[in-house]
């Protein structure tokens, strides 16, 4: 619970309406995307600029108050929890476009701008953001950035760090610095731009970023592929790619993700394949054609059951609508879904699929699999009840496996999720021990007093390394 001198201080910055502390707000402001966490902050706290934001940060590091920032909280890693209770700084106050530059082609934003808003207003200058995350019509620029989140375009044209050109930020004891800048070209120390972006809140608050945009593309297609056999749409992901095809977007789905997307999405689509990959090319139009006409050799080479293309604009997008919507069909099955990810070299999605498989039979739980195929990005989504914690305990156990399983075949623990509160026990996993001391000396150097998003990424105790019961 925050002291009086505490509160009234941070009133007079933010006004009466600025600073909240009600229960109402203390419980809404307690939980993000993430299922089965929860903690209450001891106040939530609206700022309007930058000015604002480095007034909060002094009174808070002078008392020693933990601050944890955060946009519409969709992200799936607990990030955003205040699991040390604290502040929560939300940014839905700061949701301008501050500039778009035509001329050197970027924009100018601020972190609570919400995602698809940005992008549709972008595309109506004729211009393009390729990042593109699947919770896009609910997230904020700011959280894109926090997470360095991915989407479906990721495996053309990368994620959310291959676009954040510059930055604005408050660092804990309420300094502002800058970094970048509209500048293609920038080796002037080390690269604090990319430092940021996926810090997720730890580092430094975000209130500015300079974002790259890029011409749009002049034609796309879409097709579905559709196989009985798991390790033929496998084989036909890695064809594609040594073929020196980078699709713009080359999407996986396993068959109870199909029946489910298929049941709530009405498209038909047939139930007894195995797996299905959603595949759309963009570009010139000539290559565009030449493309999809190579892809669909590709599969018919690797035994797809089913080849079938967009005839239109509308029903491309009813496909690409319906994956998007995987987690939203899955999540009506049972009162708890936990959506995951892990990442694996392309060449190894059939054994991952197959891992999953078996470590969900091996614990006696539903697990469907989706996820970009392109980029090796799979989301294993058990389906459970948190009322039930035997159950939970031996969904998070397979979870487990599966993470040891990503690594075993050369991934990693997360590919676009981040690493939060759910996936720290395991960072060490992935990074090693002196890699966890050398992100300790980061995180020193920027947060000393360790009140920015406390508790999140470095865990209290590493997870032990699961041995694999192949039996």
């Amino acid at each position: 619970m925050l002291n009086e001198q505490v509160r009234q201080k941070l009133i007079a910055i933010a006004g009466a309406e600025g600073f909240k502390d009600d229960p109402q707000s203390l419980v809404t402001h307690s939980y993000d995307g993430t299922p089965m966490l929860q903690s209450l902050p001891d106040g939530v706290i609206y700022p309007a600029d930058t000015a604002q934001v480095s007034a909060i940060m002094k009174v808070l590091g002078e008392h020693r108050v933990p601050l944890i920032s955060r946009g519409s909280g969709t992200n799936l890693c607990g990030g955003t929890v205040p699991v040390q209770g604290g502040v929560v700084m939300v940014m839905h106050r700061m949701n301008r476009i501050l500039e778009v530059d035509l001329e050197n082609l970027t924009a100018v934003v601020q972190p609570g701008l919400n995602t698809k808003q940005f992008i549709t207003h972008v595309e109506s200058l004729g211009l393009f953001y390729p990042p593109d995350p699947s919770s896009m019509s609910i997230s904020t620029i700011g959280g894109n950035i926090a997470e360095c989140s991915g989407g479906l375009r990721g495996l053309k044209y990368g994620t959310t760090k291959d676009y954040v050109i510059g930055l604005e930020a408050v660092l804990p004891n309420g300094e502002i610095i800058r970094t970048g800048g509209k500048l293609m070209k920038d080796v002037a120390g080390y690269d604090l731009t990319k430092l940021l972006v996926g810090s997720e809140g730890t580092l430094a608050v975000i209130t500015e970023a300079t974002l790259k945009l890029i011409p749009p593309p002049k034609a796309k297609k879409t097709m579905l592929a559709m196989y009985k056999d798991l390790y033929g749409a496998a084989r036909t992901v890695s064809k594609i790619i040594e073929s020196r095809i980078i699709p713009a977007t080359l999407e996986f789905l396993d068959n109870p993700t199909i029946r489910v997307v298929d049941d709530f999405a009405k498209l038909g689509l047939p139930l007894d394949m195995e797996a299905i990959l959603l595949i759309e090319q963009d570009g010139d139009p000539a290559t565009v054609e030449r493309d999809i006409a190579m892809i669909e050799n590709i599969c018919r080479g690797e035994n797809a059951a089913r080849i079938a293309v967009a005839a239109d604009e509308e029903e491309a997008l009813k496909l690409l609508t319906a994956r998007r919507s995987a987690f939203t069909a899955l999540a009506r099955l049972r009162p708890t879904t936990i959506l995951e990810d892990a990442t694996v070299p392309r060449s190894k999605i059939a054994d991952m699929v197959m891992e999953i498989n078996r470590i969900a039979k091996k614990h006696d739980v539903t697990i469907c699999t989706f996820g970009h195929a392109g980029d090796g990005n799979l989301h294993p989504t058990a389906t459970t009840d948190a009322r039930d914690p035997e159950e939970v305990h031996r969904v998070e156990a397979a979870f487990e496996e599966i993470f040891e399983a990503a690594i075993r075949l050369g991934g990693t623990i997360t590919g676009e999720h981040g690493v939060g509160l759910v996936k720290a026990p395991f960072l060490e996993w992935k990074v090693g021990a002196v890699g966890i001391e050398v992100m300790k000396g980061i995180k020193q150097a920027f947060d000393p007093l360790n009140l920015l998003n406390p508790g999140k990424v470095f865990a209290k105790e590493s997870r032990k390394r699961v041995v694999i019961d192949r039996g």
